[in-house]
């Protein structure tokens, strides 16, 4: 089907809090007519209800899912479940007026959690016989439960849409009650292809079930894959996320509003180191669905409709310079053996136990006896990990210790000696370096603190690289 041009657009969890105030700028503004529709916009739950149905995203305390797969008693995940859907009522009552309209909410939340209550009820049912095993299950109870954030949060600000005059449409991707199985291609074909863009305005659930499994292969990253699909399926012009903040420089809260920097024009390299330090401007596997299909990325604030926030293409930078510093919180996890040198097989043998435990690794050097993986996971997670590797090489030192991992980041550091001044920086700053190192494309550079000076060391290599306050003296030095 061929649609005509538009923009897919994406708000995340914070925002759609706040949904009730994006009508009078992001959603509906000064816009008329035909002005308000050719977008389709793609929402994740409200803020903080997927952390209630899954695990809180930081502290990793249970929702609905952690308390239904470690059940020891019914009340626990039942409760939780009741607690999911007052919280998704006390959200959309903060952002619906009209009495109907939270009528209409109150008894979608009430069919889709009792819904979800006798679905986890029945499968606990038939898994108390030997022939069927619950934990056979959970990743589709995870896909469900997710699901009824997104579904929830689409259905909310269709009607929020509808009830200010604009013809919007609820379209839920999340396979509620449906027996038939969709690839997520067909899903979202099945959702959009008969949709006038012209005269309609999609409000789409960032959560879509599909044979692939979404959460299997993102967990929940997803609504952005989602999203990027969406846009390379109807062939968008532009592909735009919406965030509570502008992409900047460093985080104005760390390093002073007056300081930071909106990065205004990146290219999708710097979007995937971004990812990779856990500062997501868009997911990489959303990020390598546009690149394919051709399509630039926008990363706004949903706030500051006038700002045209910061453009993601393949570009090249037009001259080299540091963009942005961020750090992130790790584990060194060192794998030393005297005999290590010329002997294949260790690293295989950590990469082996680091996937089986599900670890994210952030960064990895090595040198004749020594392998270290920087990798973004609990102590507890890093000691198991550790057992496994000392079971095969019982002669190695392996040791684990929390550190934070800073990057320096920009399209093109050719000429900028970052290495070099970030270390002077760091050591008149006071600051000790475990370690550091670049590599040979020159778009980062790492340099590895103790845990407890990481914001300290944010702010100092933002302030050598990018405030200038101190970067002329450095390069002068350097």
């Amino acid at each position: 089907m061929s649609f005509p041009k538009h923009t897919v657009e994406k708000i995340g969890g914070t925002s759609m809090s706040r949904v009730d105030e994006l009508l009078d700028t992001l959603l509906i503004g000064g816009r008329e007519g035909s002005d308000l529709y050719h977008r389709i916009f793609v929402v994740s739950a409200f803020g903080g209800i997927t952390d209630l149905l899954l695990e809180h995203k930081k502290s990793g305390r249970p929702g609905v899912y952690g308390l239904f797969a470690n059940d020891d008693n019914d009340h626990g995940w039942l409760d939780a479940l009741s607690s999911v859907g007052d919280a998704m009522c006390e959200a959309h009552r903060k952002v619906l007026d009209h009495p109907g309209d939270q009528n209409m909410a109150d008894e979608f939340v009430r069919e889709r959690v009792e819904g979800a209550r006798s679905c986890l009820f029945d499968l606990q049912r038939l898994c108390s016989f030997g022939h069927f095993r619950l934990s056979s299950h959970m990743l589709v109870i995870r896909e469900l439960l997710s699901g009824l954030g997104e579904a929830h949060s689409a259905f909310v600000t269709a009607l929020l849409l509808q009830r200010n005059g604009v013809d919007a449409r609820f379209v839920d991707l999340s396979g509620w009650r449906d027996e038939a199985e969709h690839t997520l291609e067909e899903r979202i074909a099945a959702g959009l292809d008969d949709i006038d863009l012209t005269r309609e305005l999609p409000i789409v659930t960032g959560y879509a079930q599909c044979t692939e499994g979404l959460m299997r292969e993102y967990d929940r990253g997803y609504s952005e894959v989602t999203f990027s699909n969406i846009a390379a399926h109807t062939g968008a012009h532009e592909a735009i996320i919406h965030k509570e903040f502008h992409l900047s420089s460093a985080d104005p809260g760390l390093v002073g509003v007056e300081n930071a920097r909106k990065l205004g024009h990146t290219n999708y390299d710097v979007a995937d180191q971004l990812a990779n330090m856990g500062m997501e401007a868009i997911h990489p596997n959303a990020a390598k669905i546009l690149r394919r299909a051709g399509i630039t990325l926008r990363v706004t604030n949903a706030f500051e409709p006038g700002d045209p926030g910061t453009l993601i293409d393949e570009e090249k930078a037009d001259n080299p310079g540091v963009e942005i510093v961020t750090g992130l919180g790790v584990v060194a996890l060192e794998l030393f053996e005297q005999d290590m040198v010329g002997v294949k097989g260790y690293d295989a043998t950590a990469l082996e136990a680091l996937k089986r435990h599900n670890v994210w690794i952030v960064s990895k050097s090595s040198n004749a006896n020594n392998i270290t993986h920087y990798i973004q996971a609990s102590l507890k997670t890093a000691k198991r990990v550790i057992r496994e590797i000392e079971e095969v090489y019982p002669q190695a030192e392996v040791t684990a210790r929390a550190v934070s991992l800073v990057a320096v980041i920009g399209r093109d550091l050719t000429g900028e000696r970052v290495l070099g001044r970030g270390l002077q920086a760091l050591h008149e700053a006071g600051i000790d370096v475990v370690a550091a190192q670049q590599t040979p494309r020159n778009v980062d550079v790492q340099f590895v603190v103790p845990r407890d000076a990481a914001d300290e060391a944010v702010k100092c290599l933002h302030e050598a690289f990018v405030s200038g306050k101190s970067g002329a003296g450095l390069a002068r030095v350097a």
